[in-house]
């Protein structure tokens, strides 16, 4: 198979990155996530992962993938994909609201280094990486830098085939 590409991008701040999907690795969460795009939604900053910015969806995938390609330390460039059930991270801190009792499915990118997927109120949240971003880093990470500062309201992450 011929290596897949997509665009990951902040839309409201015009800045884009291309990531290659690792099919080798990850083929079944490859496929969900491909067969799914375009996708888009509000974007959160991590508080606790650290250099992590994600979006959150509805399941997309006609089963969910199992944990393929699982990392709790996540690099820079690394796309991880999650799946949280019912009231697992149930804060409104987190993006899912205080009665979340649907399934949601995280998309996450992390853009720079000492990641930990360590949550304090449920432990280690390994996730798959599924991609991993060949163009753009630099100029993303400093629109992620320019988030955490000054907040995400408005902004979207979103998804689309390069």
């Amino acid at each position: 198979m011929a290596d897949r590409y997509l665009e990951v991008a902040l839309d409201k701040r015009g800045v884009r990155c291309t990531a290659r999907l690792l099919d080798d690795r990850a083929p079944l969460t490859c496929q969900a996530v491909w067969d799914a795009l375009p996708l888009g939604s509000d974007v959160y900053h991590a508080k606790y992962a650290r250099n992590e910015i994600y979006a959150l969806f509805p399941p997309f995938a006609a089963q969910e993938p199992p944990l393929e390609n699982p990392t709790v330390t996540p690099i820079p460039g690394d796309l991880c994909y999650f799946t949280f059930s019912g009231a697992e991270l149930g804060t409104k801190a987190y993006g899912y609201g205080k009665d979340q009792q649907e399934t949601v499915v995280d998309l996450a990118l992390f853009y720079e280094r000492n990641n930990l997927l360590l949550n304090g109120d449920v432990g280690w949240v390994p996730g798959i990486v599924w991609g991993q971003v060949v163009e753009g880093l630099d100029a993303m990470a400093q629109a992620c830098n320019d988030l955490w500062r000054s907040g995400a309201q408005g902004e979207t992450l979103s998804f689309r085939r390069a």
